[in-house]
């Protein structure tokens, strides 16, 4: 049997705390011996960085709308568009057949997420967000919020049973 892609996003805002649960969760499912590709979206305004003095960086410049390097089984592909919608990132990274796809960011895309928050000040997103599906919160006075966006389970991100509880929603859906 062919197994699903399953996709799920980690949105919240910047040291919310994605990068680390995102890089937790690569590691378990890795070693479970699951395929997974990240999208990362760069929230920082700009383009980001670019190894510069690289051959594939100068074809890049120069106008090539993508340069691929190889080297003993690592691939790294630098492309430019005018825009990379999130389906084409999707599309792209689904070449590589994985298992999952871990999104950090882009935020108000419709797939499932896992929703960080720092503070209180970041609660907002409960409410504009849509396939929320895990909470996982810094300060203990956002778990009281449980209530009112039940069924949706909320964790601390220190409380390590997260991990497991996401593994096994992406294993069942």
């Amino acid at each position: 049997m062919v197994n699903k892609l399953k996709i799920l996003q980690f949105v919240g805002y910047q040291n919310s705390g994605k990068t680390t649960l995102v890089t937790k969760l690569i590691d378990l499912l890795s070693a479970r011996g699951s395929n997974i590709v990240t999208i990362k979206h760069h929230g920082h305004g700009g383009k980001p960085d670019i190894v510069d003095n690289k051959d594939n960086s100068k074809h890049v410049a120069a106008g090539a709308v993508a340069s691929i390097v190889e080297g003993e089984g690592r691939l790294i592909m630098q492309a430019e568009s005018s825009e990379w919608k999130l389906a084409k990132q999707i599309e792209l990274a689904s070449v590589l057949e994985p298992q999952y796809i871990f999104i950090e960011g882009h935020k108000k895309e419709g797939y499932p997420k896992a929703v960080m928050l720092r503070n209180s000040g970041d609660t907002h997103l409960l409410d504009i967000l849509d396939q929320i599906k895990f909470v996982i919160y810094w300060d203990e006075s956002i778990s009281e919020l449980q209530l009112k966006y039940n069924p949706i389970p909320f964790y601390s991100i220190s409380d390590e049973q997260v991990y497991d509880k996401i593994i096994g929603y992406l294993e069942r859906e």
